[in-house]
């Protein structure tokens, strides 16, 4: 049953992406879209309530890790996790170059990992290299598409002049990349014996659609909150209730709703203050990238160590 949910996912989100697509070439020409501040905002807030919320069940998993280490205070793992998104951030105004390419690196092997662990569960050397390569698309897709407007986000989140004149000059280095990420797609079907090649398939040209009508920003919110959250969502869901899906995903929105109002109000309220010292629409893409790492780091350390001690187990 699960099987059926993940593919009539991908049916729907291709067609979405399709449909979406489609009137927006229609009707550029004949409405006027919204200014670049409120398709901003609302990027934010679909992200900060539909993206962030397939994570907001880290302090129930936590209890997994508090138990396997034998720690009974649940403060002690708010305490960690507070203090890591904390560093991330203070770390990324010091050294936004390397917390920059950190991020990208760990984001692509996060979705790599995460949007094909549904089709293949395979932890050799070889696999983890290419759920770095195959989640790269969502990296790459946006640079060779829309190379300026993509070089303009890295240089709002604090990329060096050097590394931005860097892809400038050596722009071949995209279009190798943006090819390798096809590969990992094409490697991921072989390992699975090319069994539901069509999700793999799928999921490559919705992603290719967006960021090539859309822009980065919008591009990214898209995959981010219906492609890769609402599969995490999927799995979540059967994994609280393995006998009704419905009601497991009526047992995640109970649980994951107060922590993802929470994280919300905390973004909105950061947005608001650092607009007083920096440009709107810059502070919003910073939130929206800077505070997704902030949430990424500790997040994919958890289910790091989770991962370590269920293989000893």
């Amino acid at each position: 049953m699960i099987k059926k949910i993940y593919g009539k996912h991908i049916f729907y989100f291709t067609l979405f992406t399709v449909v979406l697509s489609a009137t927006t070439l229609l009707t550029k020409n004949i409405f006027s879209f919204t200014n670049e501040t409120i398709t901003l905002f609302i990027c934010l807030f679909l992200i900060l309530s539909i993206g962030i919320s397939h994570g907001a069940l880290d302090n129930y998993k936590a209890n997994k890790l508090l138990k396997i280490y034998s720690i009974k205070n649940k403060a002690i793992f708010f305490i960690i996790y507070i203090f890591i998104s904390v560093l991330v951030i203070f770390v990324w105004s010091l050294y936004g170059t390397f917390t920059l390419l950190a991020f990208l690196l760990v984001a692509s092997y996060h979705f790599g990992l995460e949007d094909t662990s549904f089709l293949h569960k395979g932890n050799s050397f070889l696999d983890q290299i290419f759920y770095l390569i195959k989640g790269s698309l969502i990296i790459f897709a946006p640079l060779f598409f829309h190379f300026d407007e993509t070089l303009k986000i890295f240089e709002t989140l604090m990329l060096s002049k050097a590394f931005l004149t860097f892809l400038e000059i050596e722009h071949w280095i995209i279009n190798f990349c943006l090819f390798l990420s096809f590969i990992g797609y094409i490697y991921f079907a072989y390992r699975n014996k090319f069994d539901d090649f069509e999700v793999l398939f799928l999921d490559m040209l919705s992603i290719l659609i967006l960021n090539y009508i859309f822009s980065p920003i919008i591009a990214f919110t898209v995959y981010f909150c219906f492609l890769h959250s609402i599969r995490h969502i999927i799995s979540l869901s059967n994994e609280l209730d393995k006998n009704d899906f419905s009601n497991g995903v009526k047992v995640f929105i109970k649980k994951a709703l107060p922590l993802t109002v929470v994280t919300a109000l905390l973004y909105f309220t950061a947005t608001f203050y650092l607009s007083k010292f920096y440009g709107l629409n810059d502070v919003i893409i910073k939130v929206i990238f800077i505070g997704l790492a902030s949430l990424t780091f500790p997040h994919i350390l958890l289910e790091y160590l989770l991962e370590i001690n269920e293989k000893r187990n």
